[in-house]
């Protein structure tokens, strides 16, 4: 088995969740928060009902109880435990293929788990592995597709009553749990809706498809006419869009329009947004402009979220499309980010394309990534003065980031800067800094 925690749950090959693994890990949760009930969910994965049958037997064995909602998206699990109090469990491996799966545990209110939480979870789960496993029933209570409507019901009046009528949207699923939920959620405001990628049959979720694959939503987009297109990952946590041109408006973009938006109309808390030092360069100078603050986290949705909660702040996100707005859902929701996108077409009269290019100009960026042999940290350490005298030189109009990968022998070497070619050189130089005292061969783009 080689299953571990990381930084968004359990993920791997569907077939090292066993039934046993699975079963121990919903003993465990029971121990860490509790005997009472939890809501689950899943995306269409052929082998989600498996995994979510064991995870079921394992929570009752050990004293809890489940509602299950079936298929359903990330964020409506994170929803109706932050309605109910109670924690729950999502399994999805998000954009991988279909042969992976994955467990998402929330806590009580919908929120992912702190790392104090995580190790105390894997810590009761090492222990139920190593004892006798207790027997359980695959029994759930409650009604899903009640509560699935009341999600679909919080999704339409985030709008605050307004109406997309006349709006023509492209909706890619992904053959995931988006599926059904958002061609009701848009039809429900009044769009013009087409959708594509809601055919699920246990194998085709994200293939070709979805926020990893957006040719088929661009052309789509661009054959109709359409104004909008969505893009929605596996378990709908997540969204990119594609405006009337099929060019790509990425999750920098799509933050950068609502932070202004909000701004604007004053309900942007703080005067502040949370993003990841992945963000580009553009995203910061444009927020300056507006004299927005940019408050900055490591890699992970779950680091965004964490900053907002600790500042109480409502709008983060990452460039890959999770984008979080706190005032209205306790994690990155796929869904209601495209209708808060949709909304802003309407209520503007703009394009997308326009919203978008107003918002922000994207600054070039040069990534490698360095395959090394050597102590990651040391290496980063070693190479400080030479990233220091490249920072120096690029000044305001440029920006480096050399990072050690949290699941590979790699540095990554990020640089941006507002002419191409000085962002490239720049990185051929650290790169080459790096392998010199590696030692690695060259690196991979």
């Amino acid at each position: 088995m080689t299953l571990s925690f990381g930084t968004d749950g359990v993920r791997g090959p569907a077939r090292e969740f066993t039934p046993s693994w699975v079963a121990a890990l919903g003993a465990a949760m029971v121990d860490v928060f509790g005997g009472g009930s939890f809501v689950l969910g899943r995306d269409t994965r052929e082998s989600g009902p498996r995994i979510v049958a064991d995870l079921t037997q394992g929570i009752s064995a050990a004293g809890g109880s489940v509602v299950d909602l079936g298929v359903a998206p990330t964020p409506a699990v994170a929803w109706v435990a932050a309605r109910d109090g109670v924690p729950g469990a999502v399994v999805s491996a998000s954009h991988n293929p279909w042969a992976d799966n994955g467990i998402k545990v929330f806590a009580p209110g919908g929120t992912k788990l702190d790392d104090g939480t995580e190790s105390e979870l894997a810590r009761a789960l090492d222990a139920h592995l190593a004892a006798s496993p207790v027997a359980g029933t695959s029994d759930s209570a409650g009604d899903g597709a009640a509560t699935l409507d009341a999600y679909v019901a919080h999704l339409v009046a985030s709008i605050d009553g307004r109406r997309l009528d006349g709006l023509r949207v492209v909706l890619d699923c992904a053959h995931g749990a988006a599926s059904a939920l958002a061609p009701r959620v848009f039809t429900a405001v009044g769009a013009d809706v087409t959708v594509i990628g809601n055919h699920p049959d246990g194998r085709n979720i994200n293939e070709n498809c979805g926020s990893t694959h957006l040719e088929l939503l661009a052309d789509t987009v661009v054959r109709l006419g359409a104004d909008v297109g969505l893009a929605f990952d596996g378990d709908a946590d997540r969204v990119l869009a594609v405006d009337g041109s099929g060019a790509v408006v990425d999750g920098d973009h799509i933050i950068a329009m609502l932070a202004l938006d909000r701004h604007r109309r004053g309900v942007l808390v703080g005067s502040a947004v949370v993003v990841t030092v992945m963000t580009n360069l553009g995203f910061r100078l444009a927020m300056d402009e507006a004299d927005i603050e940019v408050v900055e986290t490591p890699v992970g949705d779950r680091h965004c979220l964490a900053a907002l909660e600790r500042r109480g702040l409502v709008l983060g996100g990452e460039q890959s499309g999770h984008v979080i707005l706190r005032d209205l859902a306790t994690t990155g929701d796929g869904m209601l980010s495209g209708l808060q996108i949709a909304d802003l077409v309407v209520r503007s009269s703009q394009p997308l394309a326009s919203l978008a290019a107003t918002a922000m100009t994207r600054v070039p960026q040069v990534l490698h990534n360095v395959e090394v042999h050597g102590d990651r940290a040391a290496l980063i350490d070693a190479i400080r003065p030479d990233v220091e005298a490249e920072q120096s030189r690029l000044g305001s109009s440029g920006r480096i980031l050399v990072r050690s990968s949290g699941t590979e022998p790699l540095i990554r070497v990020m640089v941006e800067a507002t002419d191409a070619g000085v962002a490239a050189e720049v990185a051929t130089r650290l790169v080459t800094a790096v392998t010199s005292l590696d030692g690695a061969g060259e690196p991979s783009p």
